[in-house]
């Protein structure tokens, strides 16, 4: 199965107005085709925890043969996500993190707009807490200010206890 960023776009419907807008992937195209892989997350997770490998210390966290791993390495490193150095005769593969910042900066507008909807909703709750808890003391105490009397009885307008009719003791 090919999973390069073009056989990617390659299956992606296609109209006659953005199939030129596609001939051309941008770099931010390329970096989100890299991570739609979960392989390819996982990589750039190792590098990220473990710091810098070679390619077989890499490729033996997974379950697949060398030359699928090895295109998995091509296309983060296209990307530019990882960076590979020679030492000797092994290849190192880093985490390269500047190429995220696309990541995050695309993804900024949808993070405040989630937080201004979380905090929408916390003062809608905050309100609809404060009325039940309103609501509530009216309820127990038969009066909109929640006053007692003594023992904690409700008392009319007059001052004499609530449910007492006659005057007296």
């Amino acid at each position: 199965m090919d999973v390069t960023p073009a056989a990617v776009r390659r299956q992606l419907p296609s109209s006659p107005a953005s199939s030129a807008s596609r001939s051309a992937p941008s770099a931010e195209d390329e970096i989100f085709a890299a991570l739609a892989s979960p392989v390819r997350r996982d990589v750039l997770r190792l590098l990220r925890e473990r710091g810098p490998r070679s390619v077989q210390e890499l490729a033996s966290c997974f379950s697949m043969a060398r030359p699928s791993f090895s295109e998995h390495l091509r296309v983060l490193r296209e990307a530019g996500l990882v960076s590979e150095r020679r030492d000797g005769r092994r290849r190192l593969y880093s985490l390269e993190p500047v190429p995220l910042v696309r990541v995050r900066d695309w993804l900024d507008p949808y993070e405040r707009f989630w937080r201004d909807k979380l905090s929408a909703l916390r003062h809608l709750l905050d309100d609809t807490v404060t009325v039940d808890t309103v609501t509530a003391d009216t309820e127990t105490t038969g009066t909109e200010t929640g006053e007692t009397g003594a023992g904690g009885r409700p008392h009319d307008s007059g001052g004499r206890p609530a449910g007492h009719d006659k005057e007296g003791p």
